[in-house]
């Protein structure tokens, strides 16, 4: 909050204030006008009214030149800061260094992008940004910009359909989806089939808790159903227990690859077409300029085009499914 009386500001002609700082510095009515590209007549009546609103006369004239009065130096002394403040926060360069920055930044993501992104983040940012601290947040499709308007987020990696004219995006890459299970239990081969894919029961990630996911949706197109025996908010609890239970998750390709590979487990693609996710960076257009939120910006769109899947794991062209700006709420 500014906590100033804006009504006290009507009386006072802040232009008024460059004529202060002027006889200041100069000591004299002709170079100060000069200074100020003014001619002397319009330099004098602006002293004259800044000595009736002072109530003070502020310079008095001597050998020496204007010498400023006890009060005008007082009265220096308290705008000095102020006028500099203004002066910087108005026209300087808003440099930013990100090797002595100890700036704080929040991004969200889904929680498997913590687990894949956050090393890579913390790994770049090391070198980088060694002062710079990362508040990573969860977040979705549903809240992603109502985070980003109320300033709680300053970045989020999500899908998202259509936006206000204050949010900006960022296109990333198209995230496919595969699934896995332990070895040990599910008995089957890579890719999975149809039918060994039914016939086991399923993990589901619903942000709402449903039971019916997207891929129940692209099942239900073709006549066919699965069993979802339990729902949680979180992709990164999936491997865990499929370590422990005879099933089946879907998840993003590319957290199915990073968990399955930590934790023995096996990574198939899906045996029907599902449509990919199409991952943005989502800002707030209050950032554009900002240098610190620039580099962020890059900073985090490069990590992820780093993890990005390679091409050689989705699906050939021909039979690569139309990406949908959905968001994974629900698989």
């Amino acid at each position: 909050m500014i906590d100033i009386n804006e009504h006290d500001f009507h009386k006072l002609d802040l232009n008024l204030l460059l004529v202060f700082t002027a006889l200041l510095r100069e000591r004299s009515v002709t170079r100060a006008a000069r200074r100020l590209y003014l001619g002397q007549p319009a330099m004098s009546a602006s002293l004259a009214r800044l000595r009736t609103f002072a109530g003070d006369d502020l310079f008095v004239r001597t050998a020496q030149g204007m010498e400023p009065t006890a009060h005008a130096l007082a009265l220096a002394q308290r705008l000095k800061p102020v006028l500099e403040g203004l002066s910087g926060a108005l026209f300087a360069t808003n440099a930013f260094d990100p090797a002595s920055s100890d700036r704080t930044f929040s991004v969200g993501m889904f929680d498997i992008g913590e687990v894949t992104l956050g090393p890579e983040l913390l790994g770049d940012m090391e070198v980088e940004a060694p002062r710079i601290r990362l508040a990573l947040r969860p977040v979705d499709r549903a809240n992603a910009v109502a985070q980003l308007e109320a300033g709680t987020l300053d970045l989020a990696i999500t899908d998202i359909g259509g936006t206000t004219g204050w949010i900006r995006t960022k296109p990333l890459y198209q995230e496919f989806f595969a699934c896995i299970f332990d070895p040990k239990a599910v008995r089957a081969q890579v890719p999975i089939s149809l039918k060994d894919y039914l016939s086991h029961p399923h993990l589901l990630t619903s942000f709402g808790g449903e039971f019916v996911g997207y891929v129940d949706e692209v099942l239900e197109q073709r006549g066919l159903s699965r069993h979802v025996t339990m729902t949680t908010t979180r992709f990164s609890t999936l491997p865990f227990v499929l370590r422990r239970f005879r099933g089946i998750a879907s998840l993003p390709g590319t957290a199915a690859r990073e968990l399955g590979g930590a934790l023995g487990l096996t990574v198939s693609p899906l045996p029907v077409e599902v449509p990919p996710v199409d991952l943005s960076l989502v800002w707030h257009a209050r950032h554009d300029t900002d240098p610190g939120h620039q580099w962020l910006r890059e900073l985090v769109y490069r990590v992820c085009m780093r993890l990005a899947p390679p091409e050689g794991n989705k699906p050939k062209s021909s039979d690569r499914p139309r990406g949908r700006s959905r968001e994974a709420r629900r698989r």
